[in-house]
């Protein structure tokens, strides 16, 4: 009914009258209510077909709980988005320190080039590699216990008839938005389902049978992995830079020059496909891949966490370059996004990261910076009692009303930062930002400070309701840009299937839904 939250707002005023309705309001319209997500095991399974999940290292040693929660879900669905696609070559947009391009490698025996803007970041892989060396045996001991847990399971659960019928699974690959979208892939890549077989079992394997199989399993788990490790020391991670010319043209020389160290690797390698290969470059729309890697071929690119316009710029590429069959995104940071109907006299011909559906370029549609940066906040980890900065953020807004009041400075492009947790108190909170923004200290005592943030105490209790009603809304307008993105796949001609899945455990990783597009496949 269009007229259920018709009262939320007064008529007159536009003044919120019922916040009860407000968050049932915002509720209904968030991702986890409008029911066009694909559930993530319905796709892995869709993926999968009759192949089963590995077993295999853990990620817990070097990594925190919510990178090696992220990492573990995500390799493995880009793993069977590979597998599906029946490629090897895996393309990391904003790899950062390389956490997920490596456990790709090592776990999935995928070659994987990592390309972040930092060279911090891609001299940290140095360091995550000599960790990932350093425990080795405590991972090959556990992929061991893991394997011969998973066969023995397997034994004590296979039926003793003789003849096993497989039941078909009679839905359609993936669940899309669209019923087109279906009908297009069950004719583009009709092998995702299964058709009933018959299986017969002549012998029932014995204890010697099941030892020799889980014996194999671990040399094979080993001698993968230790493959990745022996060309992953601290010292030999090859590591290629375009710092200089990090977001124009390559010259004809750094071509060359790439050209020669991309083939001596290959050649290196001999015959080894799972490299990690950490390259440091600025990513644009505008990028040619082939640029910075020079033996480009049949690919998924992913992207953990993108920055902003990261994130949409993922998507233009995938949908331009056609050896790109596959992309798997999770965005972040949307108020880094730049807005086209925000900035558009400013900049007119810019690549923008919201909107990005003709939809919504049509609609002329406009977020803004506090909508943004509302989007970013955690519904769920507040729902489970994390609950927001309240004193941080009534220091900050205090701080605002000083600075414009006392020095007249309504926008500045310097930052504050997280100084909060290194200030002893509000005074000291006000001189460090003070001295961050680089205006005079000595207009402002210690007592006019204090005055400020007396005259202001009363309403931190506001600041928290105000600050409460932006995380209610905050999965509404994430929904939005969400949106914009899965429907600019929509709007492509090349893509077979594309869709919203939800990732992680939003309590963990906040940003949980990755954009997932495939491309058709050719004749």
């Amino acid at each position: 009914d269009d007229d259920t939250f018709s009262t939320v707002f007064c008529e007159n005023s536009s003044k919120l009258i019922d916040a009860h309705l407000f968050a049932l309001a915002a509720k209904y319209y968030s991702l986890s209510s409008l029911g066009v997500c694909t559930p993530l095991q319905e796709m892995l399974e869709a993926l999968r077909g009759e192949n089963q999940g590995i077993a295999g290292i853990k990620t817990d040693e070097f990594m925190n709980n919510k990178k090696s929660h992220e990492v573990q879900v995500m390799s493995e669905l880009v793993d069977n988005i590979a597998s599906y696609c029946g490629i090897k070559q895996v393309i990391d947009i904003g790899s950062g320190k390389g956490y997920l391009s490596s456990f790709l490698s090592m776990q999935y025996n995928l070659q994987v080039y990592g390309i972040d803007s930092s060279n911090t970041n891609t001299n940290g892989a140095h360091e995550r590699n000599r960790k990932l060396k350093k425990h080795w045996k405590a991972y090959q001991s556990r992929g061991r216990a893991s394997l011969k847990s998973q066969r023995l399971e397997e034994a004590n659960d296979r039926p003793v008839e003789s003849e096993i019928k497989y039941k078909a699974i009679k839905e359609k690959p993936f669940n899309s938005l669209q019923s087109q979208d279906q009908e297009t892939i069950q004719d583009v890549v009709p092998s995702c389902g299964f058709t009933e077989t018959v299986v017969s079992e002549t012998n029932k394997r014995t204890e010697v049978d099941l030892v020799a199989q889980t014996q194999s399993d671990e040399s094979k788990l080993s001698d993968e992995v230790l493959a990745i490790l022996n060309v992953l020391p601290a010292d030999a991670v090859e590591v290629f830079s375009s710092s200089q010319c990090n977001c124009e043209e390559l010259c004809e020389e750094e071509k060359v020059q790439r050209k020669m160290e991309s083939l001596k690797a290959k050649a290196g390698r001999s015959g080894e496909s799972n490299l990690y290969l950490p390259l440091t470059s600025c990513i644009t729309a505008e990028t040619e891949l082939n640029d910075i890697i020079m033996d480009l071929e049949d690919c998924v690119m992913v992207g953990l966490h993108t920055c902003g316009d990261l994130a949409a710029n993922t998507l233009r590429i995938f949908t331009a370059k056609p050896e790109i069959k596959a992309v798997c995104s999770v965005g972040c940071c949307y108020h880094l996004l730049s807005e086209q109907f925000e900035n558009q006299e400013k900049y007119p011909e810019e690549v923008w990261g919201f909107p990005m559906c003709q939809y919504l370029k049509d609609k002329g549609w406009c977020c803004g910076r506090n909508a943004r940066m509302s989007a970013c906040l955690a519904l769920e980890r507040v729902a489970v009692g994390q609950m927001l900065p309240t004193e941080s953020l009534f220091y900050r807004a205090v701080l605002q009303v000083i600075i414009e009041e006392i020095y007249g400075v309504t926008k500045s492009d310097r930052h504050v930062g997280k100084i909060f947790s290194k200030s002893s108190s509000f005074i000291d909170y006000v001189r460090k930002s003070l001295k961050k923004l680089e205006l005079d200290g000595s207009k402002l005592s210690d007592s006019c400070i204090m005055d400020y943030y007396e005259n202001y105490k009363h309403r931190m209790i506001e600041l928290e309701a105000f600050n409460m009603l932006k995380v209610v809304l905050a999965p509404c307008i994430e929904v939005l840009i969400l949106l914009d993105r899965l429907c600019y796949l929509k709007e492509q001609d090349s893509i077979a299937w594309s869709g919203l899945v939800k990732l992680f455990d939003p309590v963990k990783s906040p940003r949980c839904y990755a954009v997932i597009a495939l491309k058709e496949r050719s004749c």
